[in-house]
């Protein structure tokens, strides 16, 4: 007997055993494959790089357009279509339609429209954009605006299974696009503006069900953190955090409108069984209403993905008075760190400052500024993690009503959402940047369900002193902390980069460039052609019938392009954003669509 038990236990825990390291199979397999582009991000490290080489430095200059589609949609389109086995899946902002090609012939092979009431439009702060599709097992996951999460067979475009994520009367709407970690599908929430508490939620591929979810403020239970177990960085060490270490840092019950919500991108480290992401501004923009640190929002978190638990969390701007977001990817990547090969976590963040981490544990290795003009702060203090800030760009010091000039960079940060790539030829990070400055007067402001929490007038202008610019192309040296390389930008780089074993690096610009560079040179323009309209889409590559094409979309729009995408003219509206890119609707005028290239035969 005692035998028979022995065997099946050890049956058991070899059962077991594949599950502690795998990832999910079949996105393993796909995007293990380069002639797809089977995520977001090329891959559940965010690197955002292609293993293709057929286009390189020495032909780039040759491509040529090879087709195009429109998606039918205005407004700003963010994200890239998914290409697996021959079949590309494309989306578009609001009404988040979704088409599936055929690359043989570029013919429809099924579209799927939700009905979503309109009046989700006015509850999305930044434009009606949603940043693309996830596919595994044969479903396509969709993350609608208003808050369903929809799984689509991929052959017939028939739904699944659908689920509510957020209430949109309350602000809780989506922009993200879902990934699939294990059998999970995980997603967040956006509405920071309209006092929505965030958090990340993770549901069974398979049937819809909510397996957890982590909320980004509140409660010790409600977080999913253990005050013994779950560390931060303090004084020089990762420490646990302590009970209650988010209510201890928030006024009365402000946390229950605290915002910190989750609309960016989301990775995923197999061998560690975690999931990194990064949660947004507190509610509201104007500090005064708010005293104290408001844990956890503007932080880098690190989960389980099995049971959403939180292993670490560091908090990169305390008491936010700027709305420096924090949401921006998290890339995965092994390099050296001040001479150690690292397990290391790298985040561009909105403030300015660009973050090394230690992924296993969440220790801070390198907290550097990515743009020189950043003035806010003078450095971030190693030993507390805690930025320090410079008293004359402070909107809380100087309080409502006040207009507080120069602060840079502008709340829409030295980098957005818009994602980075991680180069392993070159060890380096490609960064699409904003070079944009602000003027902040915070204002008092009452909380209304379903409405705008905002709180702050801003105005916004290129970085004075500079090359009159408001955008940078940079390489970054993370485990120095150190720009490399710097190419200025008429208008901010508001694409995802992309580069590929070809040597190339490439991305789109706000007037609906799209460039490759010399990866090893990035001020070495190799080709240049202009899109129909602005590109806040993100590079991708794909090999079809072998070929390589690369494709990027656009479709002006997003927080930069606001005043294009919904028509306001006022400067200060848009949160700033009108005044601050008026000249772009000189350059480029709305529209919706691909374009891809590749190389004459």
């Amino acid at each position: 007997m005692k035998t028979r038990q022995l065997s099946q236990r050890i049956g058991l825990a070899l059962l077991a055993l594949p599950a502690l390291a795998m990832a999910n199979a079949d996105v393993e397999k796909n995007t293990a494959n380069p002639k797809n582009w089977a995520m977001q991000a090329g891959d559940m490290y965010n690197q955002r790089y292609s293993k293709l080489n057929q286009i390189n430095k020495g032909n780039v200059g040759k491509m040529q357009v090879a087709w195009t589609f429109s998606t039918g949609v205005l407004r700003g389109h963010e994200g890239s279509p998914l290409v697996i086995d021959g079949t590309m899946y494309l989306h578009s902002p609001f009404p988040n339609k979704v088409f599936a090609i055929d690359l043989d012939t570029q013919k429809i092979k099924w579209k799927y429209e939700p009905k979503q009431d309109p009046a989700v439009i006015p509850q999305m702060c930044c434009d009606t954009v949603n940043r693309g599709l996830a596919y595994a097992e044969g479903k396509v996951f969709l993350q609608q605006a208003d808050s369903m999460l929809v799984a689509l067979d991929a052959k017939t475009g028939k739904k699944v299974w659908d689920v509510k994520n957020g209430d949109p009367k309350l602000g809780a709407v989506n922009t993200n696009a879902p990934h699939v970690f294990k059998d999970k599908v995980i997603t967040g929430i956006s509405g920071g503006e309209w006092g929505v508490r965030g958090y990340l939620a993770a549901y069974d591929i398979n049937t819809g069900k909510q397996v957890w979810k982590g909320y980004s403020t509140g409660p010790d239970a409600e977080m999913l953190i253990d005050p013994n177990k779950t560390t931060t960085w303090m004084d020089g060490a990762v420490k646990p955090v302590g009970p209650n270490s988010s209510l201890k840092t928030w006024q009365g019950d402000q946390w229950k409108i605290g915002g910190g919500t989750t609309w960016g991108w989301y990775s995923y480290d197999k061998g560690l069984n975690a999931v990194f992401y990064g949660t947004g501004n507190p509610s509201t923009w104007n500090p005064s209403q708010r005293p104290g640190d408001n844990k956890w929002s503007m932080s880098i978190w690190s989960r389980d993905v099995d049971t959403g638990k939180v292993n670490w969390v560091y908090q990169m701007t305390p008491f936010d008075e700027w709305d420096f977001d924090g949401i921006n990817e998290m890339i995965l990547a092994d390099i050296p760190v001040k001479g150690k090969q690292t397990k290391a976590l790298v985040h561009f963040d909105r403030n300015g400052f660009a973050y090394t981490l230690d992924r296993t544990n969440g220790a801070l290795l390198v907290a550097e500024k990515y743009d020189p003009k950043v003035n806010w702060a003078t450095h971030v203090d190693m030993k507390t993690g805690r930025p320090q800030v410079v008293k004359q760009y402070s909107t809380a010091q100087n309080g409502p009503d006040v207009n507080t000039k120069g602060i840079c960079p502008a709340a829409l940060g030295s980098k957005d959402q818009q994602p980075a790539a991680f180069d392993p030829e070159t060890g380096l990070f490609y960064v699409p940047t904003n070079h944009v400055c602000m003027d902040y007067e915070p204002f008092k402001v009452e909380y209304t369900a379903g409405q705008p929490y905002v709180g702050a007038t801003l105005s916004m202008f290129p970085a004075p002193g500079s090359h009159g610019g408001m955008g940078n192309y940079i390489t970054w040296d993370a485990g120095n902390g150190k720009i490399v390389q710097s190419k200025p930008e008429k208008f901010s780089v508001w694409s995802g980069a992309l580069n590929t074993a070809g040597g190339i690096s490439c991305y789109g610009t706000l007037e609906g460039y799209l460039k490759c560079v010399d990866k090893k040179d990035i001020n070495k323009e190799l080709f240049k052609f202009k899109t129909p309209s602005g590109i806040i889409g993100n590079v991708f590559s794909y090999e079809h019938k072998g070929k390589q094409y690369i494709g990027v979309f656009s479709g002006i729009g997003g927080w930069a392009g606001i005043g294009m995408a919904a028509g306001l003219e006022k400067d200060q509206d848009g949160l700033g954003a009108v005044g601050g890119y008026r000249e772009l609707s000189q350059y480029t005028e709305l529209g919706g669509s691909l374009t891809v290239f590749t190389l004459p035969n």
